[in-house]
């Protein structure tokens, strides 16, 4: 069987009109029909989310033969457009999980300001903190549009790849520093209310800073939360073998333990 045979076979199969696989590919209806009556073959790039689509390897697709070899290595293809438009979503990810976190911890300032009003205090305590919930929601929201990359073994154009890394390593030292800052906030603001907790310091003395306190705090967890998420996001691209067999590994050990309990 043909490259132009496996393509209509498996086009048909998909239920796919030449036009919707073509937009799937970003290629023209005419491609697709020139490929298919046995007139030339796509570039690398169009094969291998050929192969995404069609859940086959591009050995298959390439070679006369009519079953797949489950031998070939498989993977999901991503595109430089697929990558950067994953690590920009990541981005805005961050921004909202950082700011949601952020105004849950900052839910509690009211409290200590308008501690002689209790229901003034309720009232903005609940309004930030749904604010808050709600923007977290919208990060995972965000978050959805590219669970396959998280979940998947990924295959790169290699130049790219390259690229990435370099990215990747710069990213990293750029903010270390900002990551410091971060760590320092959360602890120039959590080390307060521990003195008081161990009676240290007595609780009237620190009190009055108590927003400030926990404003630091909050500045702290945004600058965490968006920093690591968008390293993350790198990471996931870039050290992509050990990211899924460390979520394997991860899954086995949760198996295994249902198990044991079953049992």
């Amino acid at each position: 069987m043909t490259f132009s045979e496996k393509l209509f076979k498996l086009r048909k199969e998909k239920g796919l009109s030449q036009e919707a696989l073509a937009e799937k590919i970003n290629t023209t209806r005419q491609a697709v029909s020139k490929w298919e009556n046995g007139y030339g073959f796509p570039e690398t790039e169009k094969l291998l989310m050929l192969g995404n689509i069609f859940e086959v390897s591009i050995d298959y697709l390439l070679k006369d033969t009519v079953i797949q070899s489950k031998e070939n290595e498989k993977g999901y293809y991503v595109s430089k457009e697929m990558a950067e438009g994953y690590l920009l979503s990541q981005r805005k990810m961050s921004k909202y999980f950082s700011m949601g976190f952020s105004l849950l911890t900052i839910s509690t300032i009211p409290y200590f300001v308008f501690k002689q009003d209790p229901i003034l205090y309720v009232v903005l305590i609940s309004m930030i903190a749904v604010l808050g919930i709600g923007v977290i929601t919208a990060g995972f929201i965000e978050e959805d549009r590219y669970t396959t990359l998280k979940k998947e073994a990924l295959i790169f154009d290699q130049q790219y790849l390259k690229e990435l890394k370099v990215r990747y390593e710069n990213i990293k030292r750029k903010f270390t520093a900002l990551m410091v800052v971060g760590v320092c906030s959360i602890v120039a603001g959590g080390i307060s209310f521990l003195l008081v907790k161990k009676e240290i310091v007595p609780s009237d003395v620190l009190m009055p800073y108590y927003p400030i306190l926990i404003a630091l705090i909050a500045v702290g967890v945004y600058i965490l939360i968006r920093i690591l998420a968008i390293v993350d996001a790198y990471r996931i691209l870039v050290s992509n073998e050990e990211h899924i067999n460390r979520l394997s590994n991860s899954l086995l050990k949760k198996v295994n333990k249902k198990l044991d309990n079953f049992l």
